[in-house]
């Protein structure tokens, strides 16, 4: 599979007695299509998977599957702490014909360079590397163990590592980059990637895919820049503190159920609303300005 062009990790709306609302969760995923945007990736943060029990991961799988029909290509997070966890969740992706898998390092086991390489390798998956949440990076051992891993195509990076985008850019060639740290987009599409997995094109895609297409499509960078400058203070708030619940009233403001957030977390206050919509009120007009859209 080539990765390329916006991946949305797709919120996870929940109904008032705090299950799963999924008449909702279908329409965000219409509306993902309908947006534009290049392929959905379900069971990641952005969909809070790690509050989800086992059960709920699968059904939100296989209703993704039916709800998309080869609109948009799927990706199924395996994120789990156990590895033979991880595996089922892969199987059952497998089962329904998903196009991609998404593996993260197991998160709290702290496990070694060549114990992230057996999990990987038991899974069989695009690489997700998120040291920020798993506390525990893929490093150069790590990529020389699972060398040989041959549907290991893409790695979606969000150590926020300058310098571990240069060495896979550089050493690693036949590892499609993802960008996964969204405030260096515009240096990952720089150093040759294709794609970009964001959770705020989950509210404002037509943005996200703007400066996609400016370039990578476009191969304009001074546009790029412009449009990169315009998107972070989105960004900047987003890192803020309240990541999730940040995305989900940004979908709320397009008129989509989202519901609240699953304990521990909490939804933004009165105040913190009101900053995020006039954030994207001014990101989108000002990207509409350099596009030429309305």
């Amino acid at each position: 599979m080539k990765f390329e062009g916006i991946y949305t990790p797709a919120i996870t709306p929940l109904a008032a007695d705090g299950s799963i609302d999924k008449a909702a969760f279908a329409e965000v995923l219409d509306y993902l299509v309908e947006s534009k945007i290049h392929g959905v990736i379900i069971g990641g943060s952005t969909g809070e998977y790690y509050a989800h029990t086992a059960q709920e991961r699968i059904e939100l799988a296989a209703q993704a599957k039916d709800v998309l029909n080869g609109r948009l290509p799927l990706i199924i997070g395996t994120g789990a702490i156990r590895t033979e966890d991880s595996v089922a969740f892969a199987k059952h992706a497998k089962e329904i014909k998903a196009d991609a898998l998404l593996v993260g390092t197991p998160p709290y086991a702290l496990p070694t360079q060549q114990e992230i390489a057996l999990h990987v390798k038991a899974v069989d998956a695009v690489l997700y590397n998120y040291p920020g949440r798993m506390s525990v990076s893929m490093g150069e051992a790590f990529f020389d163990a699972v060398a040989d891993v041959k549907n290991i195509v893409a790695i979606k990076e969000s150590s926020g590592d300058m310098a571990q985008l240069h060495r896979l850019a550089i050493q690693r060639p036949n590892i499609q980059l993802s960008c996964g740290w969204d405030d260096q987009a515009l240096e990952f599409f720089a150093w040759g990637a294709q794609s970009w997995v964001c959770a705020g094109s989950n509210f404002i895609p037509r943005e996200h895919v703007a400066l996609f297409e400016a370039c990578v499509v476009e191969k304009d960078f001074d546009k790029g820049r412009r449009i990169m400058s315009a998107m972070m203070p989105l960004m900047d708030f987003l890192e803020g503190g309240k990541f999730v619940q940040s995305i989900k009233y940004g979908v709320a403001l397009n008129g989509l159920s989202t519901g609240g957030v699953r304990k521990p977390l909490s939804e933004l206050d009165a105040a913190e609303k009101q900053a995020l919509e006039r954030v994207v009120t001014e990101l989108k007009r000002n990207i509409a300005q350099i596009t030429g859209g309305a």
